[in-house]
């Protein structure tokens, strides 16, 4: 990473220290804190990671598509089969839609995830390594401590899976993956494997589980605890085919959080206070960014060019595979109609668009984003347990429970083996529908894109530009590394195939 990016990163973070903190701003220019000054003591430490928290949601740059967690997840599903665009609205993702950002060096949309999770992995360095000197309440210390890890580990996790080849269980590992990062040293790094990658991201998640066992109690569902990591442990683990350790975890991350009610399913999508929820961004009344929230690209009630004119879509061909008794198909309206939300004359109608995310309002386009839920630690144990020899009556107990929730008309299927696996799969798919999954489940599962074709499914030529397929593995699998940063490494840092 070359030292004005590294420079830059810094900037951002710190910035975002002075933006959540009255008292800090008192003491330090609100442009620019000394980093003495921002590791001095545990309250400071923690005042880092609420800045952290803060740009999951929030942008830093002038591109409101690019708008922190919150758009690489809306990236990451615009790249799949699931998440429909029925018209190209005002461009946004529209790009991403037709798989162009990633072979792009030097495109914006290349370099956003790259830049977003390095930033991260700064700050979350500067507590880690700073933070043992900080004065003042050791619990608070060792908090910050263990977030800054997992913040590592999660950031390390996102950068291999998008500009690696995928990890493939039994096997060295030992293509490219990215830089790690653990110190706050500038200077240029090559490329870790993929496989040292994932080695030190599951030591932070380590040593961040260790640091919480003794922690009871969280600010907010924005912050990190035992239960979120080992969720984190759980999708890693999942990642890299070590599935009774993937289930292990998504076991214990859902303790204590139990699947919501049908009638809660149905009411938008949008408040940290679901207690299905386990970690999730709130995003603050007046630090809304209008037209670059969650809201604004994925609800479909609230009145911008890019609601009213390109809402998001289920594919039909996954929306059918399910009865009207589940109660997740009552989430996307067939007709588009929509007529419960009282829409506008001027909003668009489309086919089997989405009421899943609502926005607070019309006028209002807040809308908490959900990062991780016991429905999805539900479903990595149904699916890790069925890939275990032996295990499948283990995973069918759990996926019942599941199913009976989201369709209590459910009846267990007979299906058994790679069948009963794919059962699970699509509930995945219907369940974690706009949550940023389905790009990297298919590189994970090493599936290739099938959006069907434009005779059989409602996905637009025109929108994704006759992109209907790409076979396992096409190059285009792999974000490439931006070329900023080969040139500012002067070569150390090699590209993915152009």
């Amino acid at each position: 990473m070359k030292k004005y990016i590294i420079n830059f990163v810094l900037a951002i973070g710190l910035a975002s220290v002075s933006s959540c903190s009255g008292d800090f701003l008192d003491t330090v220019p609100t442009d620019s804190v000394d980093e003495t000054s921002a590791v001095s003591t545990a309250d400071n430490l923690m005042t880092i990671i609420n800045g952290m928290h803060r740009d999951l949601y929030y942008r830093q740059n002038s591109n409101q598509g690019q708008n922190g967690q919150a758009g690489i997840m809306i990236m990451m599903d615009a790249l799949g089969e699931d998440l429909v665009f029925p018209s190209t609205g005002n461009g946004w993702y529209i790009s991403t839609v037709r798989w162009q950002d990633q072979i792009n060096e030097n495109g914006a949309n290349d370099f956003y995830p790259y830049q977003f999770y390095y930033a991260l992995i700064r700050n979350a360095n500067t507590v880690i390594n700073a933070g043992d000197n900080a004065t003042g309440d050791v619990a608070i210390k060792n908090k910050a401590i263990a977030e800054a890890y997992a913040y590592r580990a999660f950031c390390h996790y996102m950068l291999v899976q998008l500009y690696g080849i995928r990890y493939t269980n039994g096997s060295t590992n030992n293509q490219p993956g990215v830089p790690i990062r653990t110190s706050l040293d500038t200077a240029p790094k090559g490329r870790n494997t993929v496989e040292e990658v994932y080695a030190q991201v599951n030591a932070d998640l380590d040593k961040s589980i260790s640091l919480l066992t003794t922690y009871t109690g969280r600010a907010a569902k924005s912050h990190f605890d035992l239960n979120v990591v080992r969720g984190l442990k759980a999708r890693v683990a999942l990642t890299q085919g070590n599935y009774q350790l993937a289930a292990d975890n998504a076991k214990l991350a859902r303790t204590g959080y139990g699947l919501m009610s049908n009638a809660t399913y149905l009411s938008g999508f949008n408040t940290v206070s679901n207690g299905e929820w386990m970690w999730g961004s709130y995003i603050v009344a007046d630090q809304t960014d209008y037209f670059g929230n969650y809201g604004a690209y994925m609800s479909r009630n609230y009145n911008s060019t890019n609601i009213r004119t390109a809402p998001k879509a289920i594919n039909k061909l996954l929306f059918q595979k399910f009865p009207a008794t589940d109660v997740r198909t009552k989430n996307f309206d067939p007709t588009g109609q929509h007529t419960a939300l009282g829409l506008p004359s001027n909003f668009a109608k489309f086919a089997y668009t989405s009421q899943k995310f609502l926005a607070v309002s019309t006028s209002d386009s807040r809308c908490d984003v959900p990062l991780m839920r016991a429905a999805e630690m539900y479903l990595t144990e149904a699916e890790a347990l069925a890939r275990i020899p032996g295990k499948e009556a283990d995973s069918r107990v759990v996926f019942n429970q599941f199913m009976l929730n989201r369709n209590p008309s459910y009846v267990a299927s007979s299906n058994t083996g790679t069948a009963y696996i794919n059962e699970i799969l699509d509930s995945r798919r219907i369940e974690l529908w706009g949550e940023g999954f389905r790009f990297l489940d298919l590189k994970r599962l090493n599936l290739p894109l099938d959006r069907g074709t434009s005779a059989t499914t409602n996905h637009s030529a025109t929108v994704v530009n006759n992109v209907y397929s790409v076979p396992v593995g096409d190059k285009r699998w792999q974000y490439l590394i931006p070329k900023a940063e080969i040139d500012a490494s002067n070569g150390l840092v090699e590209q993915n195939p152009l």
